[in-house]
């Protein structure tokens, strides 16, 4: 079932939870520019297993309300709290992808990981501006991203049809049909131009590194070395620094691990969840 949680006067999000009141909860924060449709293969075998998927949009992505701020990684984790304190959710595992891994990070740290009992990184963007730490991009490699994502938020001025085109191309590494493509173009279309770009920005400009300490629950890290959105050197960063994570790596995926590889991920993830 679909329902809105009001997270501030006048903003709304949309949740989908499959079951309410029943199974251990798994709440999914998507990615940049997606929305929770993006889980469609997790929702259709996870419940059949006793686990009760939930999913939220974004504020400015899917169904959710379009406000012009408040896009950075602290409000958007703070509509995150608001969401699991509406729900009384208990023992909750949140998983994020890409930038929902980012939003989960600073969720972790920013509330103390209220509620959560275990942390699932899905090609998070574990992205972090200190350079010579062990496992971290070199100075070349965080200008090179930070070009990427400047590239990407010009683009979306101008022409987001064909920046989401680019987007695509570089996002799986596997092939898939052109059907698939499309639809996961068509989840990005649902977005707001504005969260879109705004959210770009945070993508380019937070940095979470400072994050990586701060939690303190079994946390896992499935990541592709053949990611090209969030390197591998994301995954191994958050590894060295996240106490007591798994990290678990995914040979033939991109950054679409989720669907290129969606048995495992789905195996691991419910190994991992127990």
């Amino acid at each position: 079932m679909g329902y809105y949680i009001p997270v501030e006067r006048n903003v709304n999000l949309f949740v989908e939870d499959c079951d309410p009141g029943y199974g251990k909860p798994i709440l999914f924060i998507h990615g940049w520019p997606l929305n929770h449709k993006m889980f469609e293969y997790q929702f259709n075998q996870l419940p059949k297993m006793g686990y009760r998927c939930i999913g939220v949009d974004l504020r400015g992505f899917g169904k959710s309300d379009r406000p012009w701020s408040g896009y950075s990684y602290n409000r958007l984790a703070d509509d995150i709290r608001m969401v699991i304190d509406t729900l009384q959710s208990e023992d909750v595992t949140l998983v994020g992808h890409s930038m929902g891994g980012a939003i989960a990070i600073r969720y972790m740290a920013r509330h103390s990981g209220h509620k959560v009992s275990k942390l699932v990184l899905i090609g998070a963007a574990g992205f972090t501006r200190r350079p010579g730490i062990p496992y971290g991009l070199t100075k070349k490699e965080i200008k090179r991203w930070e070009q990427s994502w400047s590239k990407l938020i010009a683009a979306t001025y101008t022409d987001r049809p064909k920046m989401l085109d680019g987007v695509w191309d570089i996002f799986f590494a596997r092939y898939v049909t052109k059907r698939l493509k499309d639809w996961f173009h068509g989840l990005g279309i649902e977005a707001s131009g504005h969260a879109t770009a705004k959210c770009a920005v945070s993508l380019r400009d937070e940095d979470v590194g400072q994050d990586f300490s701060k939690i303190d629950v079994p946390t896992g890290i499935f990541h592709s070395v053949q990611d090209k959105v969030c390197p591998f050197a994301f995954a191994e960063l958050m590894h060295a620094q996240i106490r007591g994570s798994e990290l678990i790596p995914f040979q033939y995926s991109g950054h679409g691990l989720f669907y290129e590889e969606l048995e495992k991920l789905n195996r691991e993830l419910i190994r991992f969840i127990g």
